[in-house]
């Protein structure tokens, strides 16, 4: 895997958290947290849990497998994504409304774009 693959697949993995955290185990969220957000190896994690790395390993890759399946069912990052990719595209067609329309779909666009 390239470095920009790994990147991708990490800011991934970070959103999909963001949005499915709770649904994790304690464990799954411990893991996750300290793999992807605060970047300790799999090496680091087990040290500090005295089990093997293929254990933290099975743990983070199967916590990975969860946050996927719920994306599949929920859809939730992929709505987040169409919504911003829809603020963006909406954002140019304010400039010819005049200045009350502007600051009410102004207001709105904020508004939808802040639902998650």
């Amino acid at each position: 895997m390239t470095e920009e693959n790994a990147l991708m697949k990490t800011n991934r993995i970070n959103l999909l958290f963001d949005f499915y955290e709770k649904l994790l185990t304690e464990k799954q969220q411990l893991f996750c947290k300290l793999y992807f957000h605060d970047d300790y190896s799999l090496g680091e994690i087990a040290a500090e849990f005295k089990i093997s790395r293929q254990a933290v390993y099975e743990h983070i890759k199967r916590s990975e497998s969860v946050l996927e399946d719920y994306e599949l069912k929920l859809k939730l990052l992929a709505k987040h994504e169409e919504r911003q990719q829809l603020t963006q595209k909406f954002e140019p067609l304010l400039t010819g409304l005049s200045g009350e329309e502007r600051e009410q779909a102004q207001t709105l666009l904020h508004r939808l774009s802040n639902l998650d």
